[in-house]
């Protein structure tokens, strides 16, 4: 009797195939679906931030600009007014997104006026460096 010829093992190539392509089709729809901020904002680079998501931070633009949910606001107590106390909510961290040719002198004072309206903590969001 003979021995049957050993089968060689082919890899499941076009399994891996299958799952590289189905994430590139997950990646390229999740991509679309998250609106940008601001179109004209650039947000500031740090490394190694814990990410946060903002759903109700105060947008800082270079000019000085506040804006909250899209309408523009003239102060950090109208912030506040409107973002927490006509909720009833307590204000434990206050969410800021600055532009990036925002002075660092105005965001320390708005920093300092959001503490003096009631925040506890001032979190400022920023991009992520990727280099």
């Amino acid at each position: 009797m003979r021995k049957p010829a050993p089968r060689s093992r082919r890899e499941p190539t076009i399994a891996l195939i299958n799952i590289v392509f189905l994430m590139l089709i997950f990646f390229m729809a999740a991509a679309t679906i998250a609106p940008p901020i601001d179109g004209d904002l650039r947000l500031v680079r740090t490394e190694d931030l814990e990410g946060r998501a903002p759903p109700d931070a105060l947008v800082v633009h270079a000019d000085g600009r506040l804006v909250y949910r899209g309408a523009a606001v003239p102060d950090a107590r109208a912030y506040m007014w409107a973002a927490y106390t006509n909720r009833g909510e307590t204000v434990r961290d206050v969410r800021i997104v600055p532009d990036a040719d925002l002075p660092a002198p105005d965001l320390i004072r708005l920093g300092e006026a959001l503490r003096a309206a009631g925040a506890e903590r001032v979190v400022m969001i920023t991009e992520r460096g990727l280099e």
